[in-house]
């Protein structure tokens, strides 16, 4: 049976890689923290295919940032991996494909369960095969089918999104990231379960 595995010892960024000013990433009270001030991108230096990622984030007032997964190229990471938002939306009543737990673009969340700023929320994401889930606070938020995803521009539903490559044409391995969008988060307690 498979083990859950630590991707961050909570001390260093030890099996990290920042593509930004490294200043800017850090660790905080057990946290990666990112001061924002800036765009750009931490990353795992291992890429992983199937598996469950597990952890924990907190937002500034305001604040956007995203989980990455199935990164594959690492100078274009907005349409070659899939983002997971990470965004202060709590409250939000209807929530859209720009939302906490949303796919980003393509997927909005089936209800908002986004906890207000500053506290921390739980988030499990699935990559097994084509599919791909989301778990926020314990709820199922989104899911997607990415073999559904033939054509670059749009979503199966005719909608627009904004990639310039098909999401069914890219690799199913990747790189797992945080995104920088020049604002404050934190991520701690990250698990991998390969599945």
């Amino acid at each position: 049976m498979k083990a859950w595995k630590t991707l961050f010892d909570g001390k260093t960024l030890e099996g990290w890689v920042v593509r930004d000013k490294k200043e800017l990433w850090g660790v905080e009270q057990n946290a990666i923290h990112c001061l924002g001030m800036g765009g750009g991108y931490l990353h795992t230096a291992d890429q992983y295919e199937d598996y469950v990622l597990a952890l924990e984030f907190n937002v500034d007032k305001g604040a956007n940032s995203g989980v990455f997964i199935r990164w594959s190229d690492l100078n274009d990471p907005v349409n070659t991996g899939i983002e997971v938002q990470v965004i202060d939306s709590a409250g939000k009543a209807t929530p859209g494909k720009h939302d906490s737990g949303a796919l980003y673009d393509m997927v909005a969340p089936t209800t908002n369960t986004m906890k207000p700023a500053g506290e921390w929320n739980q988030l499990l994401i699935s990559c097994k095969g084509a599919v791909i889930s989301v778990v926020l606070n314990h709820t199922p938020v989104t899911s997607m089918d990415v073999s559904q995803y033939t054509e670059a521009g749009k979503n199966p539903d005719g909608t627009k999104n904004k990639f310039k490559f098909a999401m069914a044409s890219l690799p199913r391995k990747g790189y797992i990231g945080f995104q920088n969008h020049g604002n404050r988060v934190w991520y701690r307690n990250i698990l991998l379960l390969p599945i």
